[in-house]
Protein backbone atom coordinates (compact mmCIF):
# COMPACT_ATOMS: atom_id res chain seq x y z
CA UNK A 1 0.00 0.00 0.00
CA UNK A 2 1.37 3.38 -0.99
CA UNK A 3 0.65 6.61 0.76
CA UNK A 4 -0.01 9.55 -1.43
CA UNK A 5 0.12 13.17 -0.46
CA UNK A 6 -2.68 15.40 -1.47
CA UNK A 7 -1.91 18.53 -3.42
CA UNK A 8 -2.23 20.75 -0.33
CA UNK A 9 -0.03 18.48 1.86
CA UNK A 10 3.62 19.09 1.11
CA UNK A 11 5.33 17.70 4.27
CA UNK A 12 8.16 19.60 5.95
CA UNK A 13 10.69 21.62 4.08
CA UNK A 14 14.42 21.59 4.57
CA UNK A 15 14.32 25.14 5.98
CA UNK A 16 11.79 24.12 8.64
CA UNK A 17 13.94 21.11 9.58
CA UNK A 18 17.07 23.29 9.88
CA UNK A 19 15.22 25.77 12.11
CA UNK A 20 13.99 23.02 14.43
CA UNK A 21 17.43 21.38 14.64
CA UNK A 22 19.12 24.72 15.38
CA UNK A 23 16.61 25.53 18.17
CA UNK A 24 17.24 22.13 19.74
CA UNK A 25 21.03 22.68 19.48
CA UNK A 26 20.80 26.11 21.14
CA UNK A 27 18.76 24.67 24.00
CA UNK A 28 21.22 21.80 24.44
CA UNK A 29 24.19 24.20 24.64
CA UNK A 30 22.41 26.47 27.14
CA UNK A 31 21.46 23.53 29.35
CA UNK A 32 25.02 22.20 29.12
CA UNK A 33 26.46 25.41 30.57
CA UNK A 34 23.79 25.48 33.29
CA UNK A 35 24.57 21.85 34.16
CA UNK A 36 28.29 22.59 34.45
CA UNK A 37 27.64 25.44 36.91
CA UNK A 38 25.22 23.29 38.88
CA UNK A 39 27.80 20.49 39.14
CA UNK A 40 30.43 22.95 40.42
CA UNK A 41 28.06 24.12 43.17
CA UNK A 42 27.24 20.50 44.03
CA UNK A 43 30.92 19.56 44.35
CA UNK A 44 31.64 22.51 46.65
CA UNK A 45 28.63 21.78 48.85
CA UNK A 46 29.50 18.08 48.95
CA UNK A 47 33.09 18.79 50.00
CA UNK A 48 31.95 21.27 52.66
CA UNK A 49 29.35 18.88 54.09
CA UNK A 50 31.80 15.99 54.13
CA UNK A 51 34.39 18.06 55.99
CA UNK A 52 31.71 19.26 58.45
CA UNK A 53 30.73 15.66 59.23
CA UNK A 54 34.38 14.67 59.75
CA UNK A 55 34.93 17.62 62.14
CA UNK A 56 31.79 16.77 64.11
CA UNK A 57 32.86 13.11 64.30
CA UNK A 58 36.32 14.12 65.58
CA UNK A 59 34.69 16.28 68.25
CA UNK A 60 32.36 13.45 69.31
CA UNK A 61 35.24 10.95 69.30
CA UNK A 62 37.26 13.24 71.61
CA UNK A 63 34.44 13.15 74.17
CA UNK A 64 33.60 9.48 73.70
CA UNK A 65 37.17 8.13 73.91
CA UNK A 66 38.40 10.83 76.30
CA UNK A 67 41.33 11.59 73.98
CA UNK A 68 42.47 14.78 72.31
CA UNK A 69 41.75 14.96 68.56
CA UNK A 70 43.86 17.14 66.25
CA UNK A 71 42.90 18.23 62.74
CA UNK A 72 45.59 19.55 60.40
CA UNK A 73 44.18 21.45 57.42
CA UNK A 74 46.03 22.00 54.16
CA UNK A 75 44.82 23.32 50.80
CA UNK A 76 44.27 19.90 49.26
CA UNK A 77 43.82 17.59 52.26
CA UNK A 78 43.14 17.31 55.96
CA UNK A 79 44.27 14.84 58.59
CA UNK A 80 42.60 13.88 61.87
CA UNK A 81 44.84 12.36 64.56
CA UNK A 82 44.08 10.92 67.98
CA UNK A 83 46.52 11.62 70.80
CA UNK A 84 47.76 8.28 72.16
CA UNK A 85 51.42 8.99 72.84
CA UNK A 86 52.59 8.56 75.57
CA UNK A 87 50.29 5.76 76.65
CA UNK A 88 47.85 5.35 78.32
CA UNK A 89 46.14 8.72 77.82
CA UNK A 90 48.42 10.93 75.70
CA UNK A 91 49.92 14.33 76.38
CA UNK A 92 47.50 16.66 74.57
CA UNK A 93 49.85 17.06 71.61
CA UNK A 94 49.20 15.22 68.34
CA UNK A 95 52.68 15.72 66.92
CA UNK A 96 54.10 12.59 68.53
CA UNK A 97 55.00 9.68 66.21
CA UNK A 98 52.89 7.23 68.26
CA UNK A 99 49.65 9.16 67.69
CA UNK A 100 47.09 7.45 65.49
CA UNK A 101 45.89 8.88 62.19
CA UNK A 102 42.14 8.40 62.30
CA UNK A 103 41.40 9.93 58.90
CA UNK A 104 43.37 11.46 56.07
CA UNK A 105 41.29 12.83 53.23
CA UNK A 106 42.37 14.36 49.95
CA UNK A 107 40.23 17.17 48.59
CA UNK A 108 39.31 18.17 45.07
CA UNK A 109 42.28 20.31 43.89
CA UNK A 110 39.88 22.48 41.87
CA UNK A 111 38.29 23.68 45.12
CA UNK A 112 41.10 24.21 47.69
CA UNK A 113 40.34 25.14 51.29
CA UNK A 114 41.69 28.03 53.32
CA UNK A 115 41.65 28.35 57.10
CA UNK A 116 41.71 31.70 58.89
CA UNK A 117 43.33 30.42 62.10
CA UNK A 118 46.45 28.43 62.86
CA UNK A 119 46.92 24.68 62.50
CA UNK A 120 46.15 22.26 64.02
CA UNK A 121 42.61 22.40 65.33
CA UNK A 122 42.64 20.66 68.71
CA UNK A 123 39.50 19.25 70.34
CA UNK A 124 39.91 18.62 74.07
CA UNK A 125 38.54 15.56 75.83
CA UNK A 126 35.41 17.61 76.63
CA UNK A 127 34.80 18.24 72.91
CA UNK A 128 35.74 21.91 73.14
CA UNK A 129 38.10 23.59 70.72
CA UNK A 130 41.36 24.11 72.58
CA UNK A 131 43.07 25.93 69.71
CA UNK A 132 42.18 29.17 67.95
CA UNK A 133 38.78 29.63 66.32
CA UNK A 134 38.40 30.30 62.61
CA UNK A 135 36.63 29.75 59.32
CA UNK A 136 37.35 26.94 56.88
CA UNK A 137 36.43 28.16 53.41
CA UNK A 138 36.20 26.28 50.12
CA UNK A 139 37.57 28.62 47.46
CA UNK A 140 35.59 28.84 44.23
CA UNK A 141 33.92 31.20 41.78
CA UNK A 142 30.69 29.21 42.03
CA UNK A 143 28.03 30.60 44.33
CA UNK A 144 27.33 27.49 46.42
CA UNK A 145 24.87 27.58 49.32
CA UNK A 146 27.35 25.87 51.66
CA UNK A 147 30.93 27.01 51.14
CA UNK A 148 32.37 27.52 54.65
CA UNK A 149 32.52 26.10 58.15
CA UNK A 150 32.65 28.43 61.16
CA UNK A 151 34.54 26.75 64.00
CA UNK A 152 34.22 28.23 67.49
CA UNK A 153 35.11 26.88 70.91
CA UNK A 154 31.85 25.01 71.46
CA UNK A 155 30.17 24.90 68.04
CA UNK A 156 30.75 24.07 64.40
CA UNK A 157 28.37 25.64 61.87
CA UNK A 158 28.14 25.34 58.09
CA UNK A 159 27.17 28.33 55.99
CA UNK A 160 27.71 30.47 52.93
CA UNK A 161 30.85 32.60 52.79
CA UNK A 162 30.29 36.33 52.33
CA UNK A 163 33.24 37.99 50.57
CA UNK A 164 32.20 41.51 51.57
CA UNK A 165 32.18 40.83 55.33
CA UNK A 166 34.61 37.86 55.32
CA UNK A 167 32.16 35.92 57.48
CA UNK A 168 30.49 32.54 57.28
CA UNK A 169 26.75 33.19 57.35
CA UNK A 170 24.85 30.18 58.79
CA UNK A 171 22.22 28.57 56.60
Amino acid sequence: MRLRLRNNEKGITLVELIIVVSIVAILAVALGFEFRGWMGKYKIESQTKEMYIDLMNARARAMMKNRVQCITLAAAQYTIKEDKDPLPDGDGDCADPGDTIMLQKSLNPTYPITFTAGNPLIFSTRGLLASSVGIVRVSSVNDADYSCIDIAESRIIMGKYDDTTSKCNPK
